[in-house]
Order: C-alpha cells, then structure tokens, then sequence
C-alpha cells in the first residue's frame, strides 16, 4: 500500500458511494460501442459480479475517480484486490453479508484471478440457500488455484447440501471427491474433516466416520459437529472412548 494518506482517501471515496441513495436507486447508464446500456442498480450491486457484468461495464458503473483513488492507494490492481477480499471475510465474520458482497464483487473487478474473490462470493451464494450458484462461483476460484484447500473444503460442502436434498449418490461422490483432495492439503482446514465424517456417515462407513472426527478434533476443537456425532453414535460408538 503506497501511504496511509491514500488509503484514506479510497476508504472515503469508498464511503461516498455506498452511502449515496441516488446511486443506488437508479439506473447508471454507460455507452458501449456505440450502445447504451443498464450497467448498475441498487439490485445487482448485492449480487456476485454485479449480476453478471463484463469486468469493462462494472469499471464503468464504479466510475473512473473510483478508480484512480485505487491507483493512488495501491502499488497494483492484484494488491487492491487482496485489500477488498480480506475486507470481505472480515464483514461476514460480523454478520454483514451486504457489505462483504460489495467487498469481494470489487476484488473481483479489480482481480478476475483472485480466487479469494469467488470463494467469498460463493459462501454468500451458499448462505443464501442457492447451492448451485455457490458451486459455480467456488468452481471458478477453483480454476485459479486447483489445491486451495479452503475452496476444496466449501465445493465439498456445497455437493453435500445438494446431496442432502437430491439424495443423488453422483452428489455425495462429488462431494466426497472435493473432500478428500481438501484434507490431503498441507493446511487442511479442520472442518473438511467433519464434511468428510458426514460422507462417511452417508456411506454408512462409520468407523471411517470416527476417524475423521477424531483428527479434526486435533486440529481445532470448535470444528466438530455435534450433531454428527449424536447421530453416528447412534450407528456406532465411538471406538475411541471420547464421545459418549
């Protein structure tokens, strides 16, 4: 980041648009070889990449002062990028998903490479109940960066809620695909172990099952799924002793 002064000026320049009713109720219109077209609403602003826009139209619709503070804040566009993904996990880690979709869409205008980008527009998808988009916008983070375990562990869990809901074996063997690349990653997050033991428990591998809790509980104990494991020690108890 090039100096605190600059930052303070995109965090108010950043403040100005978000905060500005006009801009969001109406309409932007920008031209486009020769075409006039809708690029911007108070609508697709809370949707992944502004509802579809080409990266072009959406530098359009955030407005070329927008981005010169960007150019001034920021030694480069991959950078800014990186700024606005981890200021979007921050906000959904308080509970504001509006503010966190504003966040990831600009790094992905700003970084169509930025797999961060994709993984925390999915995660909004997937709270909003649309697996489906979830895992389209996971796949296209996933293209980026083929062994984040982290984006591994979220498609894993997205095939899972489908599966829960077709109960398509094709759904849980995607899942368990996903899954098991995640937890062979250096740094595998703790809760693909508990995604894992939940496909166990669905193939009725229950010992299996007891082995994936045990070594996500290693890892991080906030990470088990007690609902899971009332639920196997039902089929089977825990052979460890732990969870009775």
């Amino acid at each position: 980041m090039k100096s605190f002064k600059s930052t303070l000026l995109l965090a108010a320049a950043l403040f100005v648009w978000e905060a500005t009713p006009a801009l969001a109720q109406r309409k932007t219109k920008v031209k486009t070889k020769g075409e006039t077209v809708a690029v911007i609403t108070s609508a697709n602003r809370l949707q992944p990449m502004f509802g579809g826009l080409s990266p072009a139209q959406a530098e359009q619709a955030v407005g070329p002062a927008f981005l010169a503070d960007i150019s001034r804040s920021f030694a480069s566009r991959e950078e800014a990028s990186r700024f606005f993904s981890t200021k979007g996990y921050e906000y959904l880690s308080e509970n504001q998903a509006d503010t966190a979709q504003y966040r990831f869409n600009l790094a992905w205008l700003l970084d169509q490479k930025n797999p961060d980008a994709y993984r925390g527009l999915g995660i909004i998808a997937s709270q909003k109940a649309t697996p489906e988009t979830a895992i389209g916008l996971l796949s296209q983070g996933l293209a980026f960066d083929p062994k984040n375990a982290n984006l591994l562990n979220d498609l894993g869990a997205c095939y899972l809620i489908v599966y829960e809901q077709s109960k398509k074996r094709k759904d849980l063997t995607t899942a368990a695909t996903y899954l098991e690349q995640s937890v062979a990653q250096p740094a595998a997050p703790a809760d693909a172990w508990q995604q894992m033991a939940r496909v166990y428990f669905y193939q009725e591998k229950y010992p299996q099952a007891w082995e994936a809790i045990h070594q996500g509980q290693k890892l991080s104990v906030s990470s088990l799924d007690f609902d899971l494991i009332s639920d196997l020690i039902a089929k089977l108890p825990d052979p460890a002793g732990q969870f009775k």
